[in-house]
């Protein structure tokens, strides 16, 4: 079910036990790419003598998006400014929220931002503090985007709803013609629709889309309904008792469409691209691709912008996406350094390596791909 080189993780293992008929890898055929690969990786941090993990300058960064949104937000709780002068500091608080999410929980919920357990659980629970569950991200995003990337049905990426149509195999619709048009408005409402529905849907479905959600045990019912009043108290609750029901709501949704609108674009330039591929199934029908798991994740990946060190820097490494998703567990600040190689190995085993050299590229080939997933 599982590229040979990848433990069968316990969420896997739960739904081969399912009704939920997972799509299935090919097995390795010719030469072992991801072995391969595996092994030029493992020789350079050799070599290095470097940890696959993070750094001090991970942790510094992290410092400054911790202390910068503590900040922002101290400062509008304890000298309530007016609208007109505290805007900046809610469009800063979208942004940071974006880089926190980015780097710190990113790294963490895959395990990579510390050789330390505890650690790499605090990091990951900064999502839990910005209003999302960590519980339900680690589900929906390692456990079945990073496995079952752009196949359809199943990776609940790419499944935006009646208003967008992201894949060749989705039921077209006469707004779609229009979608390359609207998309940045309903990106916008990512976060607000993330923190305040999709999380409540996923816990009271049980499901990922079509994929079944794993019982939570009863500490982790309870963790999630504290995080959410939590959540609910620190950005709703004490910010209308102290800045007025208005300011508030103007300045939650201009917040939460910063965030949404950058946390969404950096993750579909990474997949939704004129570039990558998407692969057709059913919900009723048990799936087996063309190809490996590690050769999947190539074809369905992109890269972006990867000269620009500011991007690299703020979008946590996830414009290095391919190496993301061949080897999650290892920190992104380390992307730049192992590009050469998966690229050159791409190159050795007849493999499309997918990059765009700027952001611009990469958003163009995006609304490219809106546009003709509209009118065919």
């Amino acid at each position: 079910m599982f590229c040979e080189s990848i433990r069968l993780s316990p969420y896997l293992a739960f739904m081969s036990v399912t009704n939920f008929k997972a799509p299935r890898f090919a097995p390795k055929m010719g030469q072992p790419f991801y072995q391969e690969l595996t092994q030029r990786v493992n020789a350079y941090f050799h070599a290095e003598g470097i940890s696959k993990k993070g750094n001090i300058g991970l942790y510094i960064k992290t410092a400054i998006l911790l202390v910068g949104i503590i900040s922002a937000y101290l400062t509008l709780m304890i000298f309530q400014p007016s609208f007109s002068s505290a805007w900046g500091l809610w469009i800063l608080m979208g942004i940071l929220i974006s880089g926190i999410g980015f780097n710190t929980m990113h790294d963490g919920a895959h395990g990579s931002f510390s050789k330390h357990n505890w650690l790499n659980e605090m990091a990951a629970h900064t999502v839990n503090f910005l209003g999302a569950s960590v519980l339900m991200w680690k589900t929906k995003h390692n456990s079945v985007h990073h496995t079952f990337t752009n196949i359809e049905g199943v990776d609940d990426d790419i499944e935006s709803g009646a208003l967008l149509r992201m894949a060749p195999g989705q039921k077209r619709l006469r707004i779609h013609k229009f979608q390359h048009l609207y998309f940045s408005a309903l990106y916008a409402l990512l976060y607000i629709y993330w923190v305040l529905y999709t999380d409540y849907k996923k816990y009271f479905s049980k499901k990922i889309g079509q994929v079944p959600l794993k019982p939570l045990t009863r500490f982790q019912h309870i963790s999630f309904w504290a995080w959410k009043a939590l959540h609910l108290g620190l950005f709703i609750g004490l910010p209308m008792y102290t800045l007025g029901f208005f300011h508030w709501l103007i300045g939650f949704f201009i917040m939460s469409a910063v965030a949404g609108f950058v946390l969404s674009i950096v993750f579909q330039l990474a997949h939704v691209v004129d570039k990558t591929a998407f692969v057709s199934t059913s919900k009723n029908e048990t799936l087996e691709t063309e190809d490996e798991w590690a050769i999947h994740q190539v074809k369905t990946t992109a890269n972006f912008a990867m000269g620009n060190k500011f991007l690299t820097w703020f979008l946590g490494g996830l414009n290095y996406q391919v190496e993301h998703h061949l080897f999650p567990r290892i920190s992104h600040v380390h992307y730049p350094d192992i590009s050469k190689i998966v690229k050159d190995t791409c190159e050795e085993f007849n493999i499309t390596y997918h990059e765009f050299k700027t952001f611009a590229s990469a958003y163009r080939s995006h609304v490219s791909h809106l546009k003709q997933m509209g009118i065919a």
